[in-house]
């Protein structure tokens, strides 16, 4: 499904038919216009008795505006923020760890995956109202795949529980919060519905425990065994030098190449720094394609109208070396041919190509500004101790 209007709208009737457990996972939480319905979806759970369980972003959320707060607590909403900043917030490497993934979990038979957060389409919280809704995508699961989210939801849940038991109360509660988390399944009264016949889907997460690089290398893999088309389409593209290299040989073997990336930017130095790596990519044989209806969001690709995948990860090193990501990869002729129809749409309607001769000859002080961006991104990187 594309946008959050769609989503949300889906997300509360399923939360509205929920009986026993809802689990929310998201970078951003905003009660801003439509997403006030789905923090209103979850109250009314809670308040019939359903178990909710709701984690955010101390980063893209802060904190929850008054009265919210308030009315979870009184419902019964066990919420809870992912490393809340401190008094020196990110100037700390270790804070740049985000939870970034969206998930969402009902009654262990429905899951949801993709790019969106809990924010008003029509709405960006640095620059207010927007003219057109922004572009992003949600797939719905059901069948076995939807125990792969709940198990990963749940023992998320209890690992920041043990966390917050171990600072507070003693090590005893952390260990047997820890146990809970490792024995944690999905409700028994949950009938999971089969996947669609064909269909082949798979959950790939990324942490810096034991998936730290599970969603490089799905990518890695579909590229490098592309035989037709690629569209690859990224909010925050900063691929690695592997990435780089995959698209280019995908073209040397007569794969066509499409990325569509942020045309209108939220974010200064990413898209620069992004704008440095246009170059080589261009004089490969990539199409490039800047999308300039509103912001692209997306974090989605469609290889050779059979390979196709959604979520919730940049190729950026933010996303591959650091954050918590979750992404769906689906096999399927028919799921990658919808996915591909709405980028194909995209890219025609809401898009302009770039032009390598007007890229090569931008000013001196456009290309000095991109590659001081790339630098300092790759600077603050090593502070982590990654490269990339």
């Amino acid at each position: 499904m594309q946008g959050a209007s769609e989503f949300f709208d889906a997300l509360v009737q399923d939360i509205a038919a929920c009986a026993q457990e809802v689990r929310v996972e998201t970078y951003i939480f905003n009660v801003q216009g439509s997403g006030e319905k789905v923090a209103q979806a979850l109250v009314d759970a809670a308040l019939r008795g359903v178990k909710v369980y709701l984690v955010m972003d101390g980063v893209g959320t802060c904190s929850l505006p008054a009265p919210w707060p308030q009315r979870f607590d009184a419902a019964g909403v066990r919420w809870l923020l992912f490393s809340p900043l401190g008094r020196m917030g990110l100037l700390v490497p270790s804070r740049w760890r985000r939870l970034h993934r969206k998930l969402c979990v009902l009654d262990g038979a429905i899951a949801y995956c993709g790019g969106i957060n809990v924010l008003d389409d029509w709405w960006d919280p640095m620059y207010g109202p927007l003219e057109a809704p922004r572009f992003d995508f949600m797939v719905r699961v059901t069948g076995p795949l939807v125990r792969e989210v709940h198990a990963a939801m749940a023992q998320f849940w209890w690992r920041l529980r043990a966390v917050r038991s171990a600072r507070h109360v003693d090590w005893s509660s952390a260990w047997q919060a820890l146990q809970k988390a490792v024995q944690q399944k999905v409700p028994k009264h949950a009938q999971p519905v089969d996947n669609a016949p064909g269909s082949r889907a798979q959950l790939v997460l990324r942490d810096n425990v034991r998936f730290r690089s599970h969603i490089e290398r799905a990518y890695s893999l579909a590229l490098g065994e592309a035989r037709h088309d690629i569209i690859l389409a990224n909010a925050y593209f900063l691929p690695s030098r592997k990435i780089q290299r995959g698209l280019i040989h995908a073209v040397q073997r007569g794969v066509r190449v499409r990325l569509l990336l942020q045309g209108r930017y939220d974010y200064f130095m990413s898209h620069h720094g992004t704008r440095a790596l246009y170059g080589a990519l261009l004089a490969g044989g990539v199409e490039i394609y800047e999308y300039h209806s509103s912001f692209l969001h997306a974090k989605v690709a469609v290889v050779d109208g059979r390979w196709a995948t959604v979520g919730s990860s940049n190729i950026d090193p933010l996303s591959l070396l650091l954050a918590r990501e979750a992404n769906v990869v689906v096999s399927d002729p028919a799921f990658a041919k919808l996915l591909s129809d709405q980028l194909e749409l995209a890219l025609q309607q809401h898009a302009v190509r770039l032009d390598t001769l007007q890229h090569a000859s931008r000013s001196l002080g456009q290309k000095v500004l991109d590659r001081v961006a790339l630098a300092v991104m790759h600077t603050l990187l090593l502070l982590t101790g990654k490269s990339y």
